[in-house]
């Protein structure tokens, strides 16, 4: 499948100027890697750069996605099968090695490290990873709770 062609935002609940997933590029049950182009007009933008609490933003809307994706019915390609809420519930430990500049295309992989499935919400830490032309920028790992809104 071609998630290339994938609408993120019938995904995510975020909206631009919020939305820091521009691409998903593969998905499974453990892992996630996606795209994100930084723009002039982008919120993050501090003075030319990405900054880093963007990245942390672009981190955890990644790993957000991986989660979501088993709420969905399979083959929902319009997003209209649930509707999800996310937090952060921790950053367990980050390390920032550079921002990017605006114009730059950052590539962004997710891997789920555990997961607990109540009737209530979904917990999960994650380990999150953002490079731009193979340069690590960012390494974390995030902790989130994802519920569906009934």
């Amino acid at each position: 499948m071609n998630f290339h062609e994938l609408d993120i935002k019938k995904f995510l609940p975020h909206r631009p100027p919020f939305l820091m997933v521009d691409h998903v590029l593969t998905i499974d049950d453990e892992h996630v890697s996606t795209s994100f182009t930084i723009k002039p007009e982008c919120i993050f933008n501090d003075q030319g750069v990405f900054n880093e609490a963007g990245m942390i933003e672009n981190a955890a809307q990644t790993c957000s996605s991986i989660v979501g994706k088993s709420y969905f019915d399979e083959g929902d390609l319009e997003g209209t099968s649930t509707k999800l809420i996310g937090f952060i519930s921790a950053i367990k430990k980050i390390t920032i090695n550079s921002c990017a500049e605006v114009g730059a295309t950052i590539t962004t992989k997710a891997y789920i490290k555990s997961r607990l499935n109540t009737d209530q919400f979904t917990m999960c830490a994650i380990d999150c990873f953002i490079s731009e032309n193979g340069k690590e920028l960012l390494s974390c790992e995030i902790n989130l709770v994802i519920q569906e809104l009934k």
